[in-house]
């Protein structure tokens, strides 16, 4: 098989400086929670990219100074010689399959809140951080400056040591450069201040040491050139595409090998935007001013998956190189799929940002709800595109359900070599409740979960699929199955019990008319009515995509929750503001901090958090979403009768995904993978032993040695 000659230019090499690129394929700079303290993690994780045909692969934000502390966020950090030295371990990573090794040194500025280092932080002018509560830090003189800008030479001279070859500086998010540079921040009164050239004098002096300091690394920079209208970014106080953003590049072009170009501000939600709300390339009309103005090579970014539109992106002189972080999270082996012409096999990323979440909340590990070997290569040595295979082909394996957790295991086992499994599942179609939340507004990218793994197993394995067929206690015990694996799925709760209340809401029940639960109306087609209350105790999507699809359909909602807003996990996954936006768009009435206490007659109680004060809503019908329960009952039934198991030749049941227990579909996928990566060990329900890093008492230095080619400690 080969690729299509359309995509060749994907594949040519490009020069940056006084290095190369071997091809137009660039990880940007993303976090992966590894920093520089998991360095196994961390090299595992980016050499795996360059395995798979990434001709750049970066490290996250790398900080060079003890007043650059983001903790509880997880960056790199090259402050002295145990960074230097853990970081070359990813560099002799990525080296190995020839890509090159890039990294983003930072300053965080006023956003640093130093809570483990306990510095203060240096900024252009002190003011607190917008996004950071309780931190500000110094305005610097003048010649606290010059120490700045030494600080950052000296970052790079760490990195160089280190063995990186793309030196990028970072001019984005929260950093020194863009709060110079941004009126929003930057209130100086003297020559760094005011005049768009005063507000760029640090970055050229500071560009302009590096240059004199480095001439054997390639030296770029990350640069949103727009911030975007408020309520999401800074309006005309940071810069926008066609004016001071495309002068900015204009006016460094001379000191930069490259251009790494997005979008956005510490909203980055608007950069990495997802799916849910922006298409691939959504950042294309902003982008193409850098090649406007620049003569040196520009990446750019936008959730690229399909070659396709990398290549017109190319042609059309948006760009000159493609760069990824989710979609290079989804397939590591992107690059080389598309290369090799392996189009079907690419595992396309959803667009959920769920890897972006877990960073949100401190990681690591990063989670992805496509690709669940990522975080996972160096701790459970797990490969994306290689497994295993199994010493025992021969059983017969029965997996009921083919939801993610059902597909990923049958898929892993048959890739494998497991000869004889059986997925079967009651549904006329493969894919569990994703085949009705693909049909929500906006939810459409993540039918890839479903498409891939299907695909998977009928051109990689003999897997055999078995639909509309809904199993009994007696189908299981007469299948002929020696191991039984239950991927049942879960069901939204009918009475309201949640996580709040931890108790059912008096009054509530789905088994009555006006009571709806999500599969109720979406695949029941349960009638509702005309005013709706949706109650929302579930922190994650449902609740606010149930209200957004009532809305639309033109009932009038009422939206409450006990959150702050719509759901509390949408702010890691960068949704909560534009989910906001499209309920008040759509007129939904958004009651935040409430608890629904009771219902009857067409009234709802709703009882405040904090203060315990009442309030009354009228409602016509209730959209439940409250929390999910386990569909078990099988396997607990089973496991309960050992001696039907026994007489019917079944030597072992396990019970995986939500089925298990209810989760986010990242966790189902997981689950099914381990269970299958993991499935002919002494007790393949017991996680086996992954490697922790972490400091022991009294080791030694030698005791945390690593070994570069086999990324294990010695």
């Amino acid at each position: 098989m080969s690729r299509e000659s359309r995509h060749d230019i994907l594949f040519e090499p490009i020069r940056l400086g006084p290095k190369t690129l071997g091809n137009r394929f660039w990880q940007v700079p993303h976090c992966n929670g590894a920093g520089s303290d998991r360095p196994g993690m961390q090299a595992a994780f980016r050499g795996m990219k360059a395995q798979g045909g990434w001709g750049a692969v970066f490290t996250e934000v790398c900080f060079f100074t003890h007043d650059s502390d983001i903790t509880p966020w997880v960056g790199s950090r090259l402050i002295d010689s145990g960074d230097i030295r853990n970081l070359s371990v990813m560099c002799d990573s990525v080296h190995e399959h020839g890509a090159l090794a890039g990294v983003e040194l930072t300053h965080g500025s006023s956003f640093c809140l130093n809570a483990e280092s306990r510095m203060p932080g240096r900024a252009p002018s002190q003011i607190p951080n917008e996004i950071e509560g309780m931190a500000s830090a110094r305005c610097m003189t003048k010649k606290e400056i010059r120490v700045m800008q030494r600080d950052h030479v000296e970052g790079a001279l760490k990195a160089r040591e280190a063995g990186f070859d793309l030196l990028t500086i970072f001019c984005g998010l929260a950093t020194l450069p863009n709060y110079f540079l941004y009126p929003f921040h930057n209130k100086r009164t003297d020559e760094y201040g005011g005049s768009f050239e005063n507000r760029c004098r640090f970055t050229v002096e500071l560009m302009e040491m590096l240059r004199e300091a480095i001439d054997d690394c390639a030296i770029g920079m990350r640069f949103p050139i727009d911030t975007l209208d408020e309520p999401y970014g800074y309006g005309d106080q940071g810069v926008r595409a066609a004016e001071e953003g495309a002068q900015f590049i204009e006016l460094m072009d001379d000191m930069v090998d490259y251009w790494d170009i997005n979008i956005g501000t510490l909203n980055w939600g608007e950069d990495a935007g997802s799916s849910r709300f922006f298409e691939s390339n959504h950042q294309a009309p902003y982008a193409a001013h850098a090649k406007r103005v620049s003569k040196k090579p520009v990446v750019n970014v936008g959730r690229f998956t399909d070659p396709d539109v990398m290549v017109k992106a190319i042609n059309t002189g948006q760009c000159d190189i493609i760069g990824a972080a989710r979609p290079s999270i989804a397939d590591p082996f992107l690059p080389k799929k598309i290369e090799e012409g392996r189009y079907e096999d690419i595992r396309e990323c959803i667009g959920c940002n769920v890897c972006v979440s877990r960073w949100e909340k401190g990681g690591p590990p990063i989670w992805c709800t496509q690709n669940p070997t990522s975080g996972e290569e160096y701790r459970r040595g797990w490969h994306p595109e290689t497994y295993v295979p199994t010493t025992d082909p021969n059983p017969s394996i029965l997996i009921v359900g083919a939801g993610p957790a059902g597909l990923e295991c049958a898929m892993t086992l048959g890739r494998r070599g497991y000869e004889t499994v059986h997925l079967v599942d009651a549904a006329p179609a493969v894919g569990g409740h994703l085949n009705w939340v693909s049909t929500l507004p906006g939810f459409g990218a993540w039918r890839r979960v479903v498409d891939w793994r299907k695909t998977q197993i009928d051109t990689r394995t003999y897997v055999g699929v078995q639909l509309n067929t809904m199993l009994s206690y007696e189908d299981v015990l007469a299948s002929g199955a020696e191991r039984v694996i239950f991927a049942t799925g879960s069901r939204w709760d009918t009475s309201g019990m949640s996580a709040p209340l931890h108790a059912p809401i008096e009054g509530v029940n789905a088994e009555s008319p006006e009571v709806c639960t999500p599969e109720q109306y979406v695949i029941d087609r349960k009638p509702i009515g005309g005013n709706v209350l949706v109650i929302d105790n579930d922190a994650y999507y449902m609740g606010s995509a149930m209200a957004q699809l009532l809305a639309e359909r033109g009932h009038k909602v009422t939206y409450a929750t006990y959150g702050d807003t719509v759901g509390p996990y949408l702010r890691f996954t960068l949704e909560e503001q534009r989910m906001y936006e499209k309920l008040t768009h759509l007129g939904v009435d958004m009651i935040a901090h409430h608890f629904t206490v009771a219902a009857a007659d067409g009234e709802a109680t709703l009882v405040h958090m904090w203060s315990g004060r009442e309030r009354t809503v009228r409602y016509d019908s209730i959209m439940l979403v409250t929390h999910r329960v386990s569909e078990c009952e099988l396997h607990d039934r089973l496991q309960a009768s050992p001696d039907d198991m026994r007489a019917s030749g079944i030597k072992s049941i396990h019970l995986i995904g939500d089925a298990h227990t209810p989760a986010m579909i990242a966790q189902s996928v997981f689950s099914g993978a381990r269970l299958a990566r993991e499935f002919d060990s002494d007790n393949p329900d017991e996680h086996k032993p992954f490697i922790r890093e972490r400091r022991l008492v009294d080791s030694t230095e030698a005791d945390y040695r690593l070994d570069a080619a086999s990324l294990r400690w010695n």
